[in-house]
Parts: structure tokens; sequence; C-alpha cells
């Protein structure tokens, strides 16, 4: 006969609701000896076999609570299960220090996926998974999968310190599928969850996690990434093509292409069009393909639609081994609802703002990370240098990073649904704080940069955390994209009454390490491709966004462009579909392609366009006044002044002819670029590849250039060096 006490406990781990299983479960010192107590839901006899007998374990419960008296004291065992020799996950002690229970709660365990997650490892000689989440709280949170049919009570956790509950299982393979079931002390809420930190996930709509051994695979890109270290990513050519893998391209069944196959048909693509980099939308583990990846359930996880996480380093690495660097966008500003994730994990706001004043996005439908709290930050700095260390990836581009600065985002009209910070002002104080400890973690990762993508003048964006700035490496110009949309949307006839769009950019070029954006936000919604932003006829469209590069690719910044954009395709992008590549058929769609490799191989061949791009050193108006042509020329210049370019823009569909441009000094000036070259669609108007300076005064300069301005073009000229 049991005593009332222990069999009270028993009830409770039989039904799923105590709280410390080790306390009944495993091998425990009794007055006679010590016992083996096994929980084993659906058998009907066990025995413990001990390195001499084998010891028949009583039933002492209907719903599989054996129990064994033994002789002596503790030794090792293994359950025999329908004569089957199985190891007790109850006879293994704790296994998470407690210097890393202690770093998780303070905040600064940046290596967080390495203690929690799932972790096939050999402890005692035996494998099995060690499984590690955060929940503190949980009453109760059990191990179920496919190992032991889903049931919920089998597997529960020891609690430790800090709300982290732990458990090694041994048996458990690598593939094999499970979750946490979380039952929490309040309301009776009990969940199936997938786990925050697992390496891989099913394919959806499928959701569970699945345990990862990693394959321990083989890089070859240790040229690029010493290289990497070594560069000054400000003072280096970086053109983005910015792609969403899931409609670039599909098979012939309608299937997206595999990580594998994207390594060669991208990287090749890529590569043909002399971008430096390829910047992916998320491709963490989302249920919902029409959210893009911008609702991320698996922050640790590569998405399975294209692969393994094997696969996925097999890209990037093929894409060092071919001098390309790679970006991730990385969504810490808000997670979706979806029940299996993240949201009211243990029953409680947990990752998010317990106040809906805080804790969501109204605009959006998602849950805000709650920044103040310490295990939160972990969570997001270990993601952060998980892909920059794991994947090798080259840098971050931070997702809407507005909406986490500002208390007020997506509320600005309504005071009463968001809360001051405690100074009564708008500003983020814990996301400011977070975003810092993020830099300051991501940069001491060799060569690698940070993007943000911040819509607002929030000042000192790009400058380091050390000198008060947020300590990005990078920042998307929001204010350039949308002034050279609204110039470009004109009718030329009307652009000579809106020059100040494509000149006031120049006033704050330089208050911030700055990247130009072409970005997949741009080309969707009803706001029209890049061709299809522009007016007049065919021909008109194609040579006003060839003028637009052009000018994009001579302004101040790195560039980005979003794919599809590079064809001239007519249509908002689709994330259903693909892209339209047969309209490389065509002599307008393929000639636009030409000019974009053009432009990136110049763009990279000459350091005037990369070397001094966030200082008024490396640019100079030569003359923006001439309002009535809409005509404009400038100057941009290498660190050595002697190294120059001389770009003049005709953004009207008049030619201009014996138009005078002045140059800082005498000598041959060839004609680089011509976007209305007929190699690239244009009309085959110029000035047969060079111009000679004038002994005449022009804009300030003792030499001038007598030019023909094509319609609608951008020229680039170079002066000869000087004997």
């Amino acid at each position: 006969m049991l005593p009332a006490e222990l069999s009270a406990e028993i009830d409770a781990i039989v039904g799923g609701y105590h709280a410390d299983p080790f306390r009944i479960l495993g091998p425990h010192a009794t007055e006679a000896g010590w016992e083996v107590r096994a929980f084993l839901p659906h058998v009907t006899s066990a025995k413990v076999q001990l390195p001499t007998q084998t010891v028949e374990m009583e039933l002492v419960h209907g719903a599989g609570l054996f129990i064994a008296t033994l002789p002596g004291s503790p030794q090792k065992y293994a359950l025999l299960v329908n004569n089957e020799v199985t190891e007790d996950p109850y006879r293994f002690g704790p296994i998470i220090s407690n210097f890393d229970l202690h770093l998780h709660t303070e905040g600064t365990l940046n290596r967080a996926w390495e203690t929690f997650g799932a972790h096939p490892q050999t402890i005692d000689g035996v494998h099995g998974v060690r499984f590690a989440v955060w929940a503190p709280s949980a009453l109760t949170v059990t191990v179920t999968g496919v190992f032991n049919d889903w049931h919920a009570t089998r597997h529960p956790m020891r609690r430790r310190d800090g709300g982290v509950w732990e458990l090694f299982i041994p048996g458990i393979r690598s593939g094999d599928v499970y979750k946490y079931r979380v039952k929490s002390q309040y309301n009776d809420s009990v969940q199936l969850k997938c786990d925050p930190y697992a390496f891989r996930a099913e394919v959806p709509p499928l959701t569970a996690s699945i345990v990862h051994e990693w394959e321990n695979y083989q890089w070859r890109d240790t040229a690029w990434m010493d290289k990497r270290a070594k560069t000054n990513w400000l003072e280096a050519p970086m053109s983005v093509y910015e792609v969403h893998l899931e409609s670039w391209m599909k098979n012939a069944d309608g299937k997206p292409l595999t990580y594998r196959q994207f390594a060669q048909t991208l990287v090749e693509y890529v590569k043909r069009l002399n971008y430096t980099h390829i910047e992916l939308m998320p491709i963490m583990e989302h249920p919902y393909s029409g959210s893009w990846g911008y609702q991320v359930t698996g922050f640790f996880a590569a998405t399975s639609r294209f692969g393994t996480p094997e696969d996925f380093m097999y890209f990037v690495d093929q894409c060092h081994l071919n001098n390309i660097g790679v970006i991730l966008d990385w969504v810490p500003g808000h997670f979706p609802k979806d029940t299996h994730g993240l949201a009211w994990f243990d029953g409680t706001a947990l990752y998010e703002h317990a106040d809906p004043r805080q804790g969501e996005h109204l605009g959006w439908g998602t849950n805000v990370f709650n920044y103040g709290r310490n295990e939160v930050r972990t969570f997001l700095v270990s993601n952060a240098l998980f892909w920059l260390e794991q994947f090798h990836i080259d840098g971050l581009r931070v997702d809407a990073v507005a909406s986490m600065l500002f208390l007020d985002y997506g509320r600005e009209n309504d005071p009463s649904s968001w809360v001051p910070n405690q100074y009564g002002g708008r500003e983020n104080l814990e996301a400011v704080e977070f975003l810092k400890q993020f830099n300051i973690a991501a940069h001491k990762v060799p060569g690698a940069i940070t993007i943000a993508e911040e819509s607002t003048s929030f000042g000192a964006v790009t400058k380091p955390v050390y000198l008060g700035g947020l300590g990005f490496t990078m920042k998307w110009n929001m204010g350039w994209m949308h002034d050279m949309f609204n110039y470009f949307k004109l009718e030329p006839v009307f652009r000579r009454f809106n020059q100040n769009h494509i000149t006031f950019s120049l006033l704050y070029a330089f208050t911030e390490n700055f990247l130009l954006p072409i970005s997949h936000d741009e080309v969707v919604h009803g706001k029209a491709s890049l061709v299809g932003k522009m007016p007049g006829d065919e021909w008109q469209r194609f040579a006003n966004v060839r003028a637009f590069l052009g000018y994009m690719y001579g302004h101040p910044g790195k560039k980005l462009l979003f794919m599809g954009q590079e064809i001239g395709q007519y249509e908002e992008w689709n994330w259903e579909t693909q892209i339209r590549w047969e309209l490389l058929d065509y002599d307008f769609h393929r000639k636009l392609q030409t000019l974009i490799a053009e432009l990136n191989r110049l763009y990279k061949s000459e350091p005037a366009l990369y070397e001094v791009d966030s200082s008024f050193q490396g640019f100079q108006w030569i003359d923006f006044r001439d309002v009535d042509a809409s005509v404009i020329a400038f100057q941009r210049r290498a660190r050595n002044p002697e190294d120059f370019l001389i770009f003049v823009a005709n953004f009207t569909p008049v030619p201009r002819h014996h138009y005078r441009i002045g140059v800082p000094r005498d000598g041959n000036y060839a004609e680089l670029l011509n976007t209305d070259a007929a190699g690239f669609g244009g009309s085959n108007m110029g000035n047969f590849g060079w111009r000679n300076a004038d002994p005449v005064k022009s804009h300030g300069h003792n030499f001038s250039l007598s030019l023909t301005l094509p319609p609608l073009s951008m020229l680039v000229f170079k002066p000869e060096k000087p004997e």
C-alpha cells in the first residue's frame, strides 16, 4: 500500500500536473535500500536491469507508474520494457550549468542556442537528445513527439533556476519530430508549442520542430571570410540584389527551387550581373508564405521549404566561392500570434508585453517583443549571432526599425493607445538599448555588417554606440527613394517644377552611412513596378528607368535593387508566381538587364563611386540650377581627389546639343557610360565615346565640355590620366 502523500504525487505525474517529476521518478534512496520509479504509459509489465540481475517492477498505477524496490545503494541501471532495453531519462542529473542559467537571466548568454533547444549528445555512454526551454510561468513542461507517440505526459521536464526546463531523453535521433506541451500555472492553459530554439521545422502547413544533429559541414570559404574580415564595407563597392527565394524562379512543376539549386542558378545569375551581394528576404521558418517571411515562428530554423540547414550552408558557401556576400533580412521587431509559436508561450506574455498598448502591432496583427526583459534580449542577440556565425552570413538587414524605436508607431492618432516612456517621450528606450547591444555583439564578428530599415529622422542610427549612436553599419535611405519616385512619376514637362526632389537628398546624404534601396515594398500593393512608375510610351518608360538607374549608381550610397526590376517587369511583384523570365525574349527587357550588368561592373571598377560614400568630400555639384532643361551635373571623387568621374543627366525627352559642363581640368574625357546607348535599348545618341575639354570657363571651372545630352539619359565621363 503506497503512502497517501506518494500516491497523490503519482496521480500528479500521470495526470501531467506535477511540477517536480525528478522528485518522484528515477532512482531514490529509501530506508530499506533504493527504489526505481518509472512512468511507462500503455505498458503492462517492466523490469529493472542491473549489471548482475533483473528485477520485476510493480505496477502501482493503472496509467503506467511502476516501482521496483531494491537492496543496497543506487547504481547504474536500465529498464527492460517489452523485452527491449531502454534507458530511463530520470536517472540523469542536471545538465545546463548554473553559470549559463545565471547569464540567461542576466541577459548576456549571447550563444544561447548552444544551451537551449534540442541537442543530440552522449551522456554516460548513452546517446539521446537534451531538451531545454524557457517557460517560467509553466506548472509543467513535457516533451512530446513521434518517439513517445505524442503522449502528453510521458516525458515531464526538470525545472531549473530562472524558469528553465530541461530533460535528456535517451534514444531520440536526429530527424525526430517534437513539440513542448506547456501547462501554465494560470488559467488552466495547456498548449503545444514548437521549440523557440529549434534548428529545423516541418514544412508548412505542418508546425512541429525537428531534432537536428549538425552534419559538420565542411566550409570552403576561408579566403572569402579572411578577406571579409579585412574589408571596410563603407569604403567598398556594395551592390545588392534583393531576392524572395520562393518567387524568384520555380521548377517546371511549379514548385520552388531548393537551396542547392539556388546555389547554381541564382549564384550564376547574380555573378553574371556583377552584383556584390544577395539580400534574402527572411528565410527563417514562417507558417504563411504570404507574409513573405516577415512573420517568423522558427527564428533559428532555415525554412524547410527549400531543404535542410546544411543545404542552406552550401548555398552561402557557393555565394562566397563566387565572391558574393549574403545578407539576411532579420525580424526582431515583432512575431505572429500563431498558437504554436512564441505568443503567450507559458500562458503569460513571456516574449511580448502583457499590456496590448505596448505588446501589439495594431496594423500588422502581431506581437511586439518585450525588449526590457533580459531573457528576450538574450534570445534575439543570440539569434543574430547564430546566423552570422553558424551560417557565415555577412550581414543582417534589420526589418522595421522605426516600429521598434517609437512607442506610438501606428498609434499616432490615438494618444490613449500607447504608453509613454519614463520621461514622457515616445522613444522606446528599452528597444534603443537592445539595438545597441545587438550591434555591439554583431560587430564583434569579423567583417559582419548590420543595416537598418529605418524610415524616420531618428538621429545617429549609423553612429557607433560609444558615440551615442545605435551602432548600425548602414541605413536605408528611404527619403531618397520616395523623392526619386515623386520626381520620376511626373511627365517630363512638369519636372522643372520639382527639381528639388532630385537634389534635396544631398543636403542630408552624409548624416548617416546610407544604402539606396529599391526594395520589394516599392513594387507591391498598387505602387507599380519600377517600369510601371514611369510616364510616357514604352520607349520613354524604359529610358526613364535607365536614367533613374544611372542617377542611382552615381548618387552617394550603396545600392539595392529588388528582383525583377533588372528586366523591366511590368507587373507588380507577386509572391505566388515567379519573375517573368520570358520577357528576356524582348529587346527592351534584355537590354535593360545588360545595363544593370554594366552599371554594376562600372560601379565595382571605379573607386570614385564607393570609396567616399559618407562624406561631402566624395561629391560635388557642378550644376543643379538648370531647372528649365531638367539637367543636373556632378562629380564623384575617390579618396584620391584626382580620381573623379563626371555625371550629366538629362531628365527630359528633348536632346540637348552643345550643352556645356564645367570640369576641373584640361584633357580628354572618356565617355564611360551612356544609358542611351543602343546596347541598352536607347537611341544611340551621344559623344562618340569621348570629349576634349575646352579652355572655356563654366560652372566655376576654367575648363568645360561641350556635350550632346541624349533624351532621358545619364552620361558618365572620366578624365584620362595626365602624362
